[in-house]
């Protein structure tokens, strides 16, 4: 007994011990924790969607989940066979009156519109994860590093899920960033991470936020969850609607499909450029990340005269073909009739053409 009681203090030490580590962020409190339990989205100490979101679908449960992932057989491309093609593009030497849109594998991508910069969700590590063992980037998708990045007006996180929000990244570049838009609950983490209140606009849905030169953003909501600990939906996640004096986009975030594109749509848009969430989907979690077909609506949805598919390409998170997330929504994109937009990592965007096709650099 004695030395049962010794072990489990060990592991209980040692579980603090690396929770208490920076990567993993800091609990919201004080004065941002009495603001997230005003919010009409906080109910039950934990932010809700919109509508029930159940974490797995109708016959699925964590126990078979978890086994599908771990021992079931896996697809050869699960991850790729060869290098990841891109395009080494220096990101502080762009012309100064083009508009652009760089995408940098999974969810980063970078945007220059009338002179602002925004850089959304980036991941630079070599890991999408708290730890140097799991999750490890494609070759050929690590393109960009952290030191490449040029000073940026405005630093996007969608929600603080690792693959989105990477510690390693906002502390190397933090030096860089003017300010930081951010959903409530998410500037706890920054400011453990040396970033003054003064950089953090932190907000609820249906938010408007005044920026430079005449832009503004809008905070919407998206259908998924958050957390970086054991503790989920501590903090909210959310997509937005970016207005500029000549162009309206939406990051969309992920998100499981629901009524809110439409919703969104018919209030803000058309849009002329959406980046969607397509990929680390599967069956058992349709609820939080779009399925292909998902994506599809949700473009009809929103009104997007141009769609950006993103969340693949870099990380192997879920059971399918690395390459099967952009194979399928461009597929039936085209039954449909949508712009769907490829490029490769690193390869210049201009949002001034809407003409613009890319190779299908994936096959």
């Amino acid at each position: 007994m004695i030395y049962f009681i010794i072990l489990i203090a060990v592991i209980a030490i040692a579980t603090y011990l690396v929770l208490s580590m920076d990567v993993f962020g800091a609990e919201p409190k004080g004065k941002r924790l009495e603001r997230m339990l005003k919010s009409k989205n906080y109910k039950n100490k934990q932010f809700q969607n919109q509508s029930f979101t159940p974490s797995f679908a109708e016959g699925y449960s964590m126990p078979k989940v978890m086994f599908d992932f771990f021992f079931s057989k896996k697809d050869p491309l699960l991850k790729p066979l060869h290098i990841i093609p891109n395009v080494q593009t220096d990101l502080k030497n762009l012309p100064e009156d083009e508009d652009v849109f760089i995408w940098m594998g999974h969810s980063s991508y970078f945007i220059k519109i009338d002179g602002v910069s925004f850089l959304i969700d980036p991941v630079l590590s070599t890991f999408g994860s708290p730890f140097k063992f799991f999750n490890k980037a494609f070759e050929g998708a690590d393109l960009f590093k952290p030191k490449d990045i040029p000073n940026i007006d405005y630093l996007v996180i969608t929600h603080d899920h690792y693959d989105h929000l990477d510690f390693p990244t906002v502390k190397a570049i933090r030096e860089k960033v003017g300010k930081v838009i951010m959903p409530l609950g998410v500037g706890a983490h920054f400011e453990k991470w040396g970033y003054s209140p003064e950089q953090l606009i932190e907000e609820d849905w249906e938010t408007v936020v005044d920026l430079k030169n005449n832009f503004k953003i809008t905070f919407t909501p998206a259908r998924h969850f958050s957390g970086r600990k054991f503790h989920r939906n501590n903090t909210l996640w959310t997509s937005y609607v970016l207005e500029t004096p000549t162009k309206k986009l939406f990051l969309g975030g992920d998100s499981g499909y629901d009524n809110h594109f439409k919703t969104i749509g018919e209030k803000y848009g058309p849009f002329d450029y959406a980046i969607l969430e397509n990929g680390q989907y599967n069956p058992a979690w349709k609820y939080i990340h779009a399925l292909p077909e998902d994506v599809i609506q949700a473009s009809i949805d929103i009104q997007a005269k141009n769609i950006i598919p993103v969340h693949s390409g870099k990380f192997a998170l879920a059971l399918h073909p690395w390459n099967e997330p952009l194979q399928k929504v461009t597929t039936l994109g085209k039954k449909k009739n949508l712009h769907i937009l490829t490029p490769k990592i690193g390869e210049i965007l201009d949002l001034n053409k809407s003409d613009q096709h890319f190779q299908n650099w994936w096959e």
